[in-house]
């Protein structure tokens, strides 16, 4: 059985799948989605070489930090990966907390096809008309998907158009009942909110100290406008815009990791296929085993189906 090891962030998800891979003979599939980007480290936690363990993990450092990351690509190279782990013999394990990159990975979802040239060709138009009269083109070709977007969401006005002129008709604004396409086992990791905020404090503090700001000057003049938006590099490219100062900077960062945690908890926590575990418990790998043992013998029990929310 195929594992994937979901939840909010600070929550010790690639500890974990690390030492699933290394207790099972597996090989990691990559599902955050800035971590796909060659030279965010720091800011994305992404684990060192000696972090890893020796355990091959897929869907790092694919794309530069130039491009957009797209689902629809990710979900052709994941899927993938994942067929060539398990031809090799070895166990798939997902993990991540980018949650449409794990449905678009494990779930029955098809993907409106992309062009960078279109969407260039929009944003430039964008850029030099504005939002509005491109949300008023939108509107005209297609009022519903209009409708589910604010005139001030340029970047999901663009897409909008794209699709439209890729396909003939737009977006869709729902989202697929949860299907799986390939079967797995979801692990998700919980923790209490106060002990949680801790954790992103003491992370966010790391980061500075290994170098973030660095990091992001070095990339600054590169990125595009996704990699620009991940939390971390858009406060330190306010810092070094001159807009804000360090500590403002590094308190935003913090800030803006815990409401990043929420919108996490808010994806994970209603896929009633979740199974849940505590990731303070001392025992974590052990349980975490427990359940893909169960799984594999064909009697891991239901989920209970109830939403779920930080530490409940």
């Amino acid at each position: 059985m195929r594992i994937a090891v979901v939840g909010p962030t600070a929550t010790g998800k690639s500890d974990l799948a690390v030492g699933l891979a290394l207790a099972l003979g597996g090989e990691i599939v990559n599902a955050d989605a800035m971590q796909l980007y060659r030279g965010m480290d720091i800011g994305t936690a992404k684990l060192t070489a000696a972090e890893r363990r020796g355990v091959p993990h897929h869907q790092l450092d694919v794309i530069e930090v130039d491009e957009d990351a797209s689902v629809a690509a990710y979900q052709l190279h994941a899927r993938s990966d994942l067929g060539a782990i398990e031809a090799r013999g070895a166990r798939a394990i997902a993990a991540g907390g980018s949650g449409l990159y794990l449905r678009a990975l494990l779930d029955r979802m098809e993907l409106a096809p992309t062009d960078p040239a279109v969407r260039a060709r929009f944003e430039a138009e964008a850029a030099e008309r504005g939002p509005g009269a491109m949300h008023d083109e939108l509107a005209r070709r297609d009022p519903v998907a209009a409708a589910a977007i604010a005139r001030t969401n340029t970047r999901r006005i663009v897409r909008a158009l794209e699709v439209l002129e890729l396909t003939g008709s737009g977006p869709r604004t729902a989202l697929p009942a949860p299907e799986y396409e390939v079967p797995a086992v979801q692990i998700g990791l919980d923790c209490a909110r106060p002990v949680l905020d801790v954790r992103i404090e003491a992370r966010v503090q790391r980061m500075w100290s290994l170098g973030l700001v660095d990091e992001v000057a070095a990339l600054a003049s590169r990125m595009g406008r996704t990699a620009a938006r991940a939390v971390g590099y858009a406060q330190v490219l306010a810092l070094l815009r001159g807009e804000t100062d360090e500590a403002s900077a590094r308190e935003a960062t913090v800030i803006a990791t815990r409401r990043l945690a929420r919108r996490q908890m808010g994806w994970f926590g209603r896929d009633p296929r979740v199974h849940w575990l505590s990731a303070d418990d001392p025992d974590l790998l052990a349980r975490a085993l427990d359940l893909v043992e169960a799984a594999d013998a064909g009697r891991l029990p239901e989920p209970d189906g109830a939403r779920r929310t930080l530490g409940s």
